[in-house]
């Protein structure tokens, strides 16, 4: 199947159309030709061989990534599997995401890898499985970083569990050099965060529910910064959430460390004022924090001091989600409403060619896979959308097996329209 695309903007800063409008002909899953006019063959199009595309202000771009979403399976097929995790991204526009290992078993061996990649070849959605940074996700014993690296896994975390031990870190980083590997951690140091709920301030003391200070995330930070420099090794830190973080991130790559970070895309503009009403639907982790913080990580990301915006996509059941705020599971979906929301509430201050360069080329760069640049003869992977339509995102919208999303009935701008991959195209 060859597909055309009639008159679309490229929004892509590693290719030498960028912001120009182009028709572009992919062959064989190929980009073939980029041009200002190219005919289509009436014959193709007869015949069923050749699709046309086209739409108003449509626009096309690198496929965006994600490069912390939950698909639950296996283990918890109730919230999410690989099936519905890989729609909801299509929908969303997604080409491409990193899955969490969040799972059970723990995908902390060569064997669990291959069961993701083996669960979901073919897929217009490339799905790639982030390893357990320790075995069974429990902080201590580091996984064979060697053998599942073979096996594909290119990452490895224990996501939300948080690394405590300082000695597992470094010796962590040190073996990642040695496979070239990607270390991710998230910073929350758990003595001081103290098993809160929602973020210290004054929200939470006016609802009496027990706080997690922006130090805690703060205080890991300058630890995993001090073990980057020495071990002089790649490392990157996962949903920053305050001011202070991308102040110290900030220096950090102001040395030169190699050292690279994301924020959710929630952090940007939701507050922790959301919780005034103990809506257990914006109980997130890290927490939703101050307008303070919002303006500071957003400045990061204008910056190049933060790298990547991630959706977090985590479903939760309503068992789990709809019960009282202390025992609330974390967690929002975010891949179908994604751009939407993005384009609500940061393309004002952020930029088109920025905010693709933060949800399509730079997690790409974090793994140092593929960039899927806009460019004759390379592999088309890309996303076609318009950034300045309006609509409004319902349940029909919703391809995950949950619907825990404070969203729901809101006016949103930029919609994802279709995406190719893998030889394959699909309308959102």
């Amino acid at each position: 199947m060859n597909l055309l695309i009639k008159s679309a903007k490229i929004i892509d800063t590693n290719s030498k159309y960028h912001n120009k409008i182009m028709d572009i002909f992919i062959k064989d899953g190929k980009i073939e030709k980029i041009a200002k006019s190219i005919k289509s063959c009436k014959e193709s199009l007869a015949n069923g061989t050749e699709i046309e595309y086209s739409a108003n202000n449509l626009h096309i771009s690198p496929g965006w990534f994600d490069l912390h979403a939950n698909f639950s399976e296996p283990g918890n097929e109730q919230k999410e599997t690989l099936e519905s995790g890989s729609k909801a991204a299509a929908k969303g526009g997604f080409t491409g995401v990193m899955i969490m290992p969040n799972t059970t078993p723990s995908l902390d061996n060569k064997g669990m890898i291959k069961f993701i990649q083996n669960s979901t070849t073919g897929n217009i959605v490339d799905i790639l499985p982030a390893g357990n940074l320790t075995k069974k996700q429990e902080g201590n014993d580091i996984v064979e970083m060697h053998d599942m690296k073979k096996a594909g896994c290119l990452a490895f975390t224990d996501d939300k569990q948080s690394i405590k031990r300082n000695e597992v870190l470094k010796i962590a980083l040190l073996y990642a050099k040695d496979c070239n590997a990607l270390i991710m951690n998230y910073p929350n140091e758990n003595s001081i965060a103290n098993n809160g709920y929602m973020h210290e301030g004054a929200v939470s003391t006016k609802l009496g529910l027990k706080g997690i200070p922006a130090l805690a995330e703060e205080m890991m930070v300058d630890r995993d910064i001090s073990i980057c420099e020495y071990t002089n090794s790649r490392f990157h830190l996962s949903y920053l959430s305050t001011k202070g973080s991308a102040e110290k991130m900030k220096k950090a790559k102001s040395k030169g460390l190699n050292i690279t970070a994301d924020v959710a895309l929630h952090n940007l503009f939701l507050t922790d004022e959301a919780i005034n009403n103990f809506d257990t639907r914006y109980k997130v982790m890290p927490p939703l924090r101050t307008k303070k913080d919002n303006k500071a990580l957003i400045k990061a990301l204008k910056e190049g001091t933060i790298d990547v915006i991630t959706t977090d996509h985590s479903p939760q059941d309503d068992e789990h989600k709809r019960v009282e705020f202390d025992n609330a599971a974390d967690g929002i979906i975010g891949l179908e409403s994604a751009f939407g929301l993005l384009g609500k509430h940061l393309l004002p201050q952020l930029g088109l060619s920025q905010l693709i360069e933060k949800i399509a080329i730079n997690p790409r760069k974090v793994l140092g896979i593929n960039n899927a640049t806009l460019k004759e003869g390379n592999t088309a992977n890309i996303t076609l959308f318009n950034p300045d339509l309006e609509w409004e995102f319902t349940k029909e919208d919703i391809r995950s097996k949950s619907n825990n999303t404070p969203f729901l009935g809101e006016k949103l701008k930029g919609k994802a329209l279709a995406i190719f991959n893998n030889g394959k195209f699909k309308k959102c």
